[in-house]
C-alpha cells in the first residue's frame, strides 16, 4: 500500500510539472506573435533597458497590475520610441502600443490588465535607433477577459468618458513628473455575460489615447480589450513652464472580441489640466 501511495505521489508530481511546463510554453510567441508583429527582426534581451513588474499570481484576473520601468531617462540622443505590450495567450494578445518622446521624461507606464489564462506578458521596446529589446513575466491568472461586467452597467455607461488627472505633489520645472490619468469606461471585451440579461454584450473599448503638454505629444497609445475597466494609466512628462496637460481618447465597438474586421467608430472625449511648475 505504501509503495502504491509513493508511486501515485510521484505520478502527481510529474503531472503537475508537465502542466507547469505546458503553461509556460512559448509556441504562440515563437510561431505566431513574433512573426505577426516583428517579422524578420532581431529582438535582444531587454533587462538592461527596462523592467517589467507583474504579480506571479493575480488576485483578480480582470485587474492585474503591471508596470514597465525604463532604466534611463528619455533624452534626444537616446530614448525609447515605443513599447508593445502583449499577453501571449489572451484571445486578443495585443494589450497596447505606447509611444514616447524625449518630452516624456521617462518611458515608464503602469496600468491594470486582463489576463485570461496562465501566460507570459511581454514588453518589447523599440529604441530611437530602431533596435528592439524584450522583457517578460509569467503570470498565473484565469478568466480575466470573461469576468462579469457587473450589475451596475447602466451607471458605468452614464459616467463613460469622464477623466481625471492626478499629479505629483511637488512639480519641479524641467524634471520628469509622474501623472495619473483615470478614465471612466467599462472596456467591454465581448466575452462577458451580462448578469441581468445573460447575453454577451458587444465589445466596446478604448482604441486610442493621446496625452500632450502644451501641444507636444507626451504619450500616444493604441489599446484593446485587455485593458481593464475604468483604466488608470501612470506615466511621466516634463513640465518646462506653466501649461496645459491634455488627454484625448477615442473608443470603438466591434462584433467580435478577437477580430477587428467589423467595428464601428465611437466617440472622442477630452480633458485638460493646468500645470503650475
Amino acid at each position: 500500500m505504501k509503495i502504491f501511495s509513493r508511486i501515485l505521489w510521484v505520478l502527481v508530481l510529474i503531472m503537475l510539472s508537465n502542466l507547469a511546463n505546458a503553461a509556460k510554453d512559448e509556441t504562440q510567441w515563437k510561431r505566431v506573435l513574433k512573426e505577426q508583429f516583428f517579422p524578420g527582426k532581431m529582438i535582444a534581451d531587454g533587462t538592461e533597458i527596462m523592467q517589467l513588474t507583474a504579480p506571479i499570481r493575480a488576485e483578480d484576473p480582470a485587474l492585474v497590475p503591471i508596470k514597465i520601468t525604463a532604466n534611463f531617462p528619455q533624452t534626444k540622443a537616446k530614448y525609447i520610441k515605443r513599447i508593445l505590450l502583449l499577453i501571449d495567450k489572451n484571445p486578443f494578445p495585443m494589450v497596447g502600443e505606447f509611444e514616447f518622446t524625449p518630452e516624456s521624461g521617462r518611458a515608464d507606464i503602469a496600468m491594470r490588465v486582463r489576463v485570461n489564462t496562465y501566460s507570459y506578458i511581454r514588453a518589447i521596446a523599440e529604441m530611437n535607433d530602431g533596435k528592439l529589446f524584450m522583457v517578460k513575466r509569467f503570470v498565473k491568472a484565469s478568466g480575466g477577459c470573461s469576468a462579469p461586467i457587473g450589475a451596475d452597467y447602466d451607471a458605468a455607461m452614464q459616467r463613460l468618458g469622464k477623466m481625471k488627472f492626478r499629479l505629483d505633489d511637488k512639480i519641479v520645472d524641467g524634471k520628469p513628473t509622474m501623472a495619473q490619468l483615470l478614465i471612466s469606461h467599462p472596456n467591454i471585451t465581448g466575452m462577458q455575460i451580462d448578469q441581468v440579461t445573460r447575453f454577451k454584450r458587444r465589445a466596446h473599448f478604448i482604441k486610442q489615447i493621446k496625452v500632450t503638454f502644451n501641444g507636444k505629444p507626451v504619450l500616444t497609445a493604441k489599446t484593446d480589450i485587455a485593458i481593464s475597466s475604468d483604466p488608470n494609466f501612470r506615466f511621466y512628462f516634463v513640465p518646462t513652464e506653466k501649461g496645459e496637460l491634455k488627454a484625448e481618447f477615442t473608443d470603438t465597438s466591434c462584433d467580435s472580441p478577437i477580430s477587428r474586421a467589423v467595428c464601428e467608430a465611437g466617440r472622442t472625449y477630452s480633458k485638460t489640466y493646468t500645470v503650475m511648475p
